[in-house]
């Protein structure tokens, strides 16, 4: 019999008991299914891992006063006031790094006309969008006449844009911040969300402007800052400018060993964490897969043995009027086959569903590579060779007047 009879053959013999065949395939759909959903969804926040990473940068380093956090424990340490001097001192003294922005951040009510909104402002200096990665949509950026003498200028994100003006002019337009108002010079580029909030819902003031008319001064001198954003060279420069940065803080502020004053987090090795947190999802999906696959298989081994016996007279039968050896063998790998491959394919389909559930419900991002899809259906049929050659050889091992003695 030639590929196409065989699997009419088979298809026939697995009709004959449908619930029985579904039973059998279920180890195959559970493991082809949980496989596809693995890969989707690994490959989906590897998509996002990247997206963020350039966004927010991969030579990025956050630096904050106050000692780390783990496990929900804050390690030893004084606090410190970091200065907008520190940022000038860092980027004089570290040659590879690239910008230093010192920030003041808060919460403002911004109002234009009839609309308000509520959202973060920052005051900035002129590193600040080099820093971030950040080029604008429209408009310019600071001037240093502007950033020395604090003027009441600000750029918005897009959010803060859409929310106020919708699709009106922007530029140019004058907007009262806590009150204070700000001429609008410039809209920055969208960033996106990320898991954390939403980057574009942010305004930008001149940081003399945002502790002078909006914040407030505070700490040594005036100059006190919440944090600093940094950017270095190369990306393999970055824990020796986080190692520079440490001993420059500790000399400027006088720090004892051991003193962990600031924080000082490589953004990347942030982004990094949360991929860690969904691989271990994965991992156990990979675990899942792989026990699906084997008991699947040895479900389908198990059940073609039992047909081999129930079909015994019949194969006895097949021999009788010439069929040979091979020929019963290959009829029964191939049930083997068709069984796992419609498995296979049921799996897809399945794992297709659970994928659009996870990023409707869960707000994960998959990314479906087909390549994975096609290789997923083909080893299903190879778990079928593998698992269903014994009962195979088997039926095929019979020998022809035993089998019709059968009742």
């Amino acid at each position: 019999m030639n590929i196409l009879e065989l699997c009419r053959v088979a298809l026939t013999a697995l009709g004959v008991n449908v619930l029985r065949s579904i039973l059998t395939m279920l180890g195959i759909v559970i493991g082809v299914g949980a496989v596809i959903t693995m890969v989707t969804v690994a490959a989906g926040a590897q998509q996002e891992i990247d997206d963020q990473m350039e966004s927010i940068g991969s030579t990025l380093i956050s630096v904050w006063p106050g000692s780390r956090s783990r496990g929900g424990v804050r390690s030893s340490g004084n606090w410190h006031v970091m200065t907008e001097s520190d940022g000038y001192a860092l980027k004089e003294r570290i040659s590879d790094i690239t910008a230093a922005a010192p920030y003041l951040r808060g919460n403002a009510q911004i109002v234009f006309g009839n609309s308000n909104w509520s959202t973060r402002i920052h005051g900035v200096n002129e590193d600040f969008l080099v820093a971030r990665n950040w080029p604008l949509k429209e408009g310019r950026s600071f001037d240093t006449t502007e950033l020395n003498r604090g003027e009441k200028v600000a750029i918005v994100g897009l959010t803060v844009a859409d929310e106020l003006f919708g699709e009106s002019q922007v530029i140019g337009q004058t907007i009262r911040i806590n009150n204070v108002p700000f001429s609008i010079i410039g809209i920055l580029s969208e960033k996106g969300s990320n898991d954390w909030y939403d980057q574009d819902d942010t305004l930008l003031v001149p940081i003399k402007a945002g502790r002078t008319r909006l914040m407030g001064r505070t700490g040594s001198g005036g100059d006190a800052v919440h944090g600093m954003y940094i950017t270095v060279d190369e990306e393999w420069m970055m824990d020796d400018v986080q190692d520079q940065i440490k001993e420059v803080l500790a000399e400027r502020h006088r720090l004892a060993s051991g003193d962990e004053a600031f924080s000082i987090r490589n953004m990347s090795e942030m982004i990094e964490t949360q991929l860690e947190a969904r691989n271990t999802f994965n991992y156990l999906l990979s675990a899942i897969a792989s026990v699906s696959l084997v008991v699947g298989g040895i479900g389908i081994m198990n059940i073609m043995l039992v047909s081999v016996t129930e079909r015994t007279r019949e194969i006895g039968l097949r021999m009788a009027v010439g069929a040979s050896s091979s020929n019963i063998m290959n009829q029964f790998l191939v049930e083997a086959i068709v069984l796992c491959f419609f498995g296979g394919l049921i799996g897809v389909i399945a794992a297709l569903g659970v994928s659009w559930g996870i990023s409707s419900i869960a707000n994960w991002p998959v990314l479906i590579q087909w390549y994975v899809v096609i290789l997923a259906v083909g080893f299903s049929g190879i778990i079928g060779v593998f698992f269903g050659f014994y009962p195979a050889r088997k039926a095929s091992l019979k020998n022809p007047i035993d089998a019709l003695r059968t009742e």
